[in-house]
């Protein structure tokens, strides 16, 4: 992989205040590797798992090496990572025991698929066996794939903001990557920085898609989760401002997803205007909940309206795993009870 800085400088053209790169023809570059380590260390850092014999934890990251860099050539992004990373894991087991040992991952990198990545987990050599080490061998090494699956996708939204202009025809090409890595979808950032809207002065192509999950509890239930707030912060595991009634505002995922709800049918209908922050300025989506009682569960149809066309596939990952996913883990909405 090419080092940072040496591009061929015939072909390399600095960012402009006046934003002169016509329909982001020319080649530009930005370093992300410290914006990228910080990122790693945040989404590692605090990683817990559990199961019946105990609890492991990421308790410190001592090792984030290598580089990360964005390239925009003819409006189209091309993102190179490489990065070796150490970490440490304390475990408590159920009896009150304490273990560490270490997680080595050598070779995140835009050239692997995410599968194929090398999570390496170690118990230290002081310390008795335990069954904790298997629980980070196999739930825990999963969570790490997903979270350092998530950085990707956070590099290409939160980071390249304002790399690709908008063209005569409204809205830039969309970004695409040399990586070869089936990573996740980006989702709803759970981390501390937020992105600035972005005020684009243009027309923006947007579509529209519905959803539908079944959860094991009565609509009425299920409605309460989203216009109640202790149940918000509960599920999105972060602090939350939710006013559940009509016009009331919400703001959850440290300020990432705010809106309004426009509508409200007790135990039957959710409208909401609904958005990430880093949309363009004022630009809102409309989502309809509708909840149908199915006997011995309930069926949530969600309609997504005025989402931007390259937003898509970043929502419909973002409300699967943050708001369906999460609900039902948090709630048991999605296990029966024989």
């Amino acid at each position: 992989m090419a080092k940072w800085g040496e591009g061929d400088p015939r072909w390399i053209v600095e960012e402009r205040a006046d934003a002169t790169n016509v329909n982001n023809w020319h080649w530009t570059e930005r370093d992300a590797t410290n914006w990228s380590s910080d990122k790693l260390k945040s989404l590692l850092l605090g990683l817990i798992v559990e199961n019946e014999e105990g609890s492991c934890e990421v308790t410190e990251v001592a090792k984030v090496e290598g580089e990360a860099s964005i390239n925009n050539r003819k409006g189209k992004l091309i993102f190179f990572y490489e990065w070796n990373l150490k970490a440490t894991w304390t475990g408590v087991s159920k009896s009150g025991v304490k273990y560490t040992g270490s997680i080595d991952v050598p070779n995140l990198s835009d050239e692997n698929d995410m599968e194929d990545l090398d999570i390496s987990v170690s118990l230290n050599k002081d310390e008795p066996e335990t069954p904790l080490t298997m629980l980070m061998r196999t739930k825990g090494a999963d969570n790490i794939r997903q979270v350092l699956g998530s950085y990707v996708g956070y590099l290409k939204t939160e980071f390249t903001q304002g790399m690709i202009l908008p063209t005569a025809n409204g809205m830039a090409k969309t970004t695409t990557s040399q990586s070869k890595a089936k990573l996740n979808k980006t989702q709803i950032s759970s981390s501390g920085s937020t992105v600035a809207p972005i005020n684009t002065g243009v027309k923006i192509p947007t579509c529209k898609f519905s959803m539908r999950e079944k959860f094991l509890t009565s609509p009425a239930d299920l409605y309460r989760v989203f216009l109640n707030q202790d149940m918000v912060q509960a599920f999105t595991h972060a602090p939350a401002s939710v006013d559940g009634e009509k016009g009331g505002k919400f703001r959850l995922l440290d300020g990432n997803v705010f809106g309004e709800f426009t509508d409200l049918v007790p135990d039957e209908k959710i409208v909401m205007k609904w958005r990430y922050n880093n949309w363009p300025a004022e630009h809102y989506s409309t989502i309809s909940m509708t909840f149908k009682d199915r006997t011995s569960e309930t069926e949530l149809k969600v309609d997504c309206r005025g989402v931007p066309d390259n937003e898509e596939d970043r929502t419909k990952e973002g409300w699967k795993r943050y708001y369906f996913e999460a609900i039902k883990q948090t709630f048991g909405f999605g296990s029966r009870l024989y």
